[in-house]
Parts: C-alpha cells; sequence; structure tokens
C-alpha cells in the first residue's frame, strides 16, 4: 500500500463531473494507481467508484463541487492518502469525529464551552497532519444514516454533512450523555458497519479500577487498600487500620464530594468535606456518630472506601502528580506529560477546580521533604508507574481507551501510590492554551488516530 499526504481541491462542476476526479501524474505513479478501469474512492464511510483523470505537471487531487457536498471537503484540504491496488481503493484521511456534551450556536466564539480552543487546536494539528476533524453531539446521533450533521472550523465554526468518522473519540462529559440510547446505538452500529475505531469509550468507576488492577500481581505495590462502602463494619475496620481514611464518590470527578477522616487526639473523629470555600470539618465523639451523619449520603452516593496516605507536602499542603498517558503513532502506551499539583489552601484536594497549582516534577519534588534518594529517582519511578498502570488497566477493562489521565501520590518516604484513573482527562489542565502552539498532547491523539485508520 502506497501513502501520500496531497492538497485537494474543489472545482467548479461544470469543469469536472461528479463520478471523476483529476490527479497528477506523478501522484498517481507515487500511489501506483493504475491507468485504465474505475477505483473506489473512500473518506470516513463515504464510498464512490470514480474514474481518475490524469493532469500533467499537477501535485493535487482535484473533486468537483457536487462531490465535494457529498464528503464535506473544503475549497482546499491537504489530506493523506492511500491506494489499495487489492480493493481498487483510494482512500483519504483520517476522518476524526470528536463526540462532545454539548454546542452552543448563539456564542460561536464559545461554541463547545470550556473546550473550544482546545477543538481549534486540535483543528490546526489535524490540518498539520493531512487529517479531517468535526465535532458533534448526541443530538446529531437522534437520526442518522451513513452521514451526520457536524462541526468544522473554516475561518469560523461551520456545520455540514459528513461522513461517519473513521475514529471517534468520546469526550463527552456525563456518565447520562454517554448512556443515552440513541448513542449506544450508534456506537454499536458504527462499528460494525464501518469498523469505526471509538477510543476512550466509557467513564470508569474508582471501586472497578481498583479492583481490577488488584488482579495483576506486579501492580499491588502501588495500591492503597480500598473497598466499596457497604456499611459501618468496613468503616470500623478501616478506621482501625489506618489513622486517616478517605470516602470517595465512586463516579465522582473534580475533587466533589471527597471525605477524609481522622482519629482526633482526644479521642473521637473528624471528617472533613470540600467545598467550594474550602475544607468543612466537622467533630463527633465516636464513630458510630460520624457513621450515622454520613449514611443519608449513602443513599444517593456510592462511596469507596480508601486508606489514608501520608503524601509529601510542599509548606504542610498535600502534592499529588497527574499523568497523561496516551497511545502514539504505533498504538503503544506512552507518557506524554507529569504535572505535579499542589493543594490550595484550606483544601485537602489538589485538583485546580479546588484552587490548586500546579508545577514541574522537579520543582515540587525539589521543595519536599522526601529523602534524597528518592528525589532522584523520582523522574524514572514516576513515569514508569503510570505506564505500568495504563497497561494494567488496557488488559484488565474490557474498553477501548486512547488515553488516560492517572493521578499519582507520593507518601513522605518516597513511594508511589495510585489514586485515581480518568478516562476523560481534562484539555485544559496541562499546559496554557496557545492560538500558535500545538501541545505534545493533541499531535500524539491524532497519531494514535492515524495508526488505527491506517493512514
Amino acid at each position: 500500500m502506497s501513502k501520500l499526504k496531497i492538497p485537494v481541491h474543489t472545482v467548479y462542476s461544470g469543469i469536472l463531473q461528479e463520478n471523476a476526479v483529476m490527479l497528477g501524474d506523478r501522484l498517481i505513479k507515487k500511489l501506483k494507481i493504475p491507468a485504465h478501469g474505475p477505483i473506489l474512492l473512500a473518506f470516513g464511510s463515504f464510498r464512490q467508484e470514480v474514474t481518475v483523470i490524469p493532469v500533467p505537471r499537477s501535485d493535487n487531487l482535484r473533486v468537483s463541487e457536487g462531490l465535494a457536498r457529498k464528503t464535506g471537503f473544503k475549497a482546499r484540504n491537504v489530506l493523506n492518502a492511500s491506494y489499495s491496488s487489492g480493493s481498487r481503493t483510494l482512500r483519504l484521511g483520517p476522518l476524526i469525529g470528536v463526540l462532545v456534551s454539548r454546542e452552543h450556536p448563539e456564542r460561536p466564539e464559545r461554541l463547545f464551552g470550556p473546550i473550544t480552543l482546545f477543538c481549534r487546536e486540535l483543528t490546526n494539528a489535524c490540518h498539520a497532519q493531512g487529517a479531517f476533524v468535526y465535532f458533534f453531539t448526541p443530538e446529531a446521533l437522534e437520526s442518522t444514516g451513513s452521514s451526520i450533521t457536524g462541526w468544522v472550523y473554516d475561518e469560523g465554526w461551520k456545520q455540514s454533512k459528513l461522513p461517519i468518522a473513521d475514529v471517534i473519540n468520546n469526550r463527552l462529559t456525563t456518565r447520562k450523555a454517554e448512556n443515552k440510547p440513541s448513542v449506544q446505538h450508534f456506537l454499536s452500529e458504527v462499528k460494525s458497519r464501518y469498523g469505526t475505531h471509538f477510543f476512550n469509550e466509557k467513564f470508569l468507576d474508582k471501586s472497578e479500577v481498583f479492583e481490577a488492577l488488584r488482579r495483576d500481581p506486579s501492580l499491588q505495590r502501588y495500591l492503597p487498600e480500598s473497598h466499596l462502602l457497604g456499611g459501618f463494619a468496613i468503616l470500623k475496620k478501616m478506621c482501625g487500620h489506618y489513622p486517616v481514611v478517605f470516602l470517595k464518590p465512586v463516579r465522582g470527578s473534580l475533587g466533589k464530594g471527597i471525605l477524609r477522616i481522622s482519629r482526633e487526639e482526644g479521642g473521637g473523629y473528624r471528617l472533613q468535606s470540600t467545598t467550594p470555600l474550602g475544607t468543612r470539618k466537622q467533630s463527633y465523639p465516636t464513630l458510630t456518630k460520624l457513621y450515622q451523619a454520613v449514611a443519608p449520603k449513602m443513599k444517593t452516593t456510592r462511596f469507596q472506601i480508601q486508606q489514608g496516605l501520608p503524601l509529601m507536602e510542599i509548606g504542610r499542603r498535600p502534592v499529588d502528580f497527574r499523568a497523561l498517558v496516551q497511545k502514539n503513532g504505533t498504538g503503544k502506551w506512552n507518557v506524554t506529560s507529569i504535572v505535579a499539583r499542589t493543594a490550595g489552601n484550606n483544601h485537602f484536594v489538589s485538583n485546580l477546580a479546588r484552587g490548586g497549582s500546579l508545577s514541574t516534577v522537579r520543582e515540587a519534588i525539589g521543595k519536599s521533604s522526601i529523602p534524597p534518594g528518592a528525589k532522584e529517582s523520582a523522574n524514572l519511578q514516576l513515569p514508569r508507574a503510570a505506564l505500568a498502570i495504563a497497561k494494567g488497566v488496557e488488559a484488565n477493562i474490557p474498553a477501548h481507551f486512547g488515553e488516560l489521565g492517572i493521578d499519582l501520590g507520593m507518601d513522605q518516604s518516597g513511594r508511589i501510590w495510585l489514586l485515581e484513573v480518568n478516562s476523560k482527562p481534562s484539555k485544559n489542565d496541562n499546559t496554557p492554551l496557545n492560538d500558535t502552539k500545538i501541545r505534545p498532547s493533541v499531535k500524539q491523539m491524532i497519531q494514535y488516530c492515524r495508526y488505527l485508520a491506517g493512514l
């Protein structure tokens, strides 16, 4: 199979019929396209038989306006192209679809809310890599055939009909949207009918992750003791074993709803909870009384009870690490970035949404009081742990993930622990967005899409 990156231009329909394309002589030779007989032109789920008209001294592919309307091509694109002689198919792309939660057509500058700039950045990165990306919401799936209504950026956001993508990235931010029958039906349909690859296909529950990883003996050293909170007995057992335990909503995110339970010096127990303004503290004379206060929450929220860890600190504020682990252009897991997150004042969680701040791993480790030997090995051990955990998730949880946000803690002796795995890592957390610079994480995502699509 021969591959090239070629400019695709749209020409007036009077010049060219819809079932014909014009292709430069040199490109025909490089792609090894036969001189006679029709070939199949493919772009995502779109397929059409076309006759190739050779054009001397041309380095582009020209298609008619009618054909461009069917594919969603803009006036000028640069796309990867590959020709398969066995199926006589010229494929262009990859065509990438990004499933997002909502759209705001009345606010074009913030069309997709807080991820609008990321969507622009992804569009720019696709242009650079010869891919084509569009964005769509669950509402677009209510009635769909072999095409879908999506948004593309071309000197402004525009809606158009597009083929089903070769690869779809799930950026839905709620389980409710993800579990809609229209979404689930669409995903199973496009996988079976068009062979579409769909990654980050589901949210992860905390209990699911820890149960799955516990099956891998090589990962157990990273796992704090963790159980589903079923009643008072497990709370009593865990509080008997550890001076601090955490109750984390199984389906929580952004540090919301986390409870910290600790023993007080004079007897009794302290319960700390996260609020937007800081930490709320309450004291109880017995664990039974504390449990009675927490029990009503358990009627609507499932909690994971987890061993509290004496995390490394900077100025008495706990620090953890967010690793972004992604599949690369050869389909292998790769650590794209790791940042340190220091909790804000009056907070015991480090999420940016709760006032946390970012720094490099080296800066954070340098300011901490962990032993010198652990400081030296941290830059090696953190990515090693993140990579092992990503591979463990893939091996033990039956779903397709292309990227994972892995939260790691380091205790005051330098030991590394897993805190959480997020299958929808934020696109604004790791580095400031910049209109001109494309982040490595965005480039890597497209390289993985190209790998999946074989383009």
